[in-house]
């Protein structure tokens, strides 16, 4: 073991761990935050949209919109985010002005999360008990209101826990887009990890997303516990 930590890969994982990582970190975490806010801004929407929308309950939407959302939030979700990348290539470069980089993974990383967060929003939606909602509009209050008064609040950690989901995910696509020029941790466990065959980098880098991972689902699950009525009621 001690001739381990004193061999050569070692000491130059180490070196790597020092000197790339910590902005390799921060890229991650600003890409997957700031590509989770672009995913609720278009996706919470769409979920409202669809529930609010369904059987003209709440919102007066053609059958025929619906269906079409409901359709590109399918096809959207059904593309392999790798494939996905390739496929916006144009638009990235429209957006961003080029196709690598750290903020170039920021474009596909929205298109392939804001059907997912669209459907985790509308499964959030379809939580809250139907007779809140009918009390709501007995007593006269618009669809505007039913939505930002009612729904959304009534559906708070339910949605906090689906965000958090969201995130997670992002981060996992964040490291997949290391293999087409994105940055952060994804591009130094495939520059270092596969290209050079240095595993024990590669191994440091999916050591630091799963700590990621583990940071956001311990804030999420806290969030959605402390917003959730239930468990106060209970204390």
């Amino acid at each position: 073991m001690a001739e381990f930590f004193r061999s050569e890969a070692f000491q130059e994982a180490v070196e790597i761990l020092k000197t790339e990582f910590p902005l390799a970190t921060w890229e991650t975490v600003y890409v997957t935050l700031l590509s989770t806010f672009f995913a609720i801004v278009i996706g919470l929407p769409l979920g409202v949209i669809v529930v609010a929308g369904d059987g003209g309950k709440i919102l007066k939407i053609p059958e025929t919109v619906l269906k079409v959302i409901d359709v590109i939030i399918n096809i959207l979700r059904s593309v392999p985010f790798l494939i996905l990348m390739i496929l916006v290539f144009p638009l990235t470069r429209l957006i961003v002005g080029t196709t690598v980089g750290t903020m170039a993974s920021v474009v596909p990383l929205v298109i392939a999360a804001f059907p997912f967060v669209a459907r985790l929003v509308e499964g959030s939606l379809r939580e809250v008990n139907p007779a809140i909602i009918e009390t709501a509009q007995s007593m006269g209050a618009s669809p505007f209101q039913i939505i930002t008064k009612v729904m959304l609040p009534e559906s708070v950690p339910s949605l906090i826990s689906n965000i958090t989901i969201a995130i997670t995910t992002i981060l996992g696509f964040t490291a997949m887009s290391g293999v087409l020029g994105g940055g952060g941790l994804g591009k130094i466990a495939i520059n270092y990890g596969y290209h050079r065959y240095k595993y024990l980098v590669m191994l440091f880098a999916v050591i630091f997303l799963v700590v990621l991972v583990q940071v956001f689902q311990s804030v999420g699950t806290h969030l959605a516990a402390k917003c959730d009525k239930r468990l106060k009621n209970r204390k």
